[in-house]
């Protein structure tokens, strides 16, 4: 049971920093990371926000050499 819960929590926050870096390389908004004053949170925050960029180049890659996704002209 708490591992589900755990389990369920990890891949909210994963989903979460994969819409924050969807977000970041279409409008060039980013959370400000240099705002955080202590360096171990601002480490593990950069980490975490990195998590959602790696996620998102790979569904970027699986759309783009998908036959079901196709660039509108």
């Amino acid at each position: 049971m708490v591992l589900g819960r755990l389990f369920h929590y990890a891949v909210d926050a994963v989903l979460l920093s994969t819409v924050l870096a969807g977000v970041k390389k279409s409008s060039g908004f980013h959370p400000s990371t240099a705002a955080i004053s202590d360096p171990t949170v601002r480490s593990v925050t950069d980490r975490y926000l990195g998590i959602g960029e790696t996620i998102f180049d790979m569904i970027q890659a699986t759309a783009v050499n998908s036959q079901y996704f196709k660039r509108d002209a």
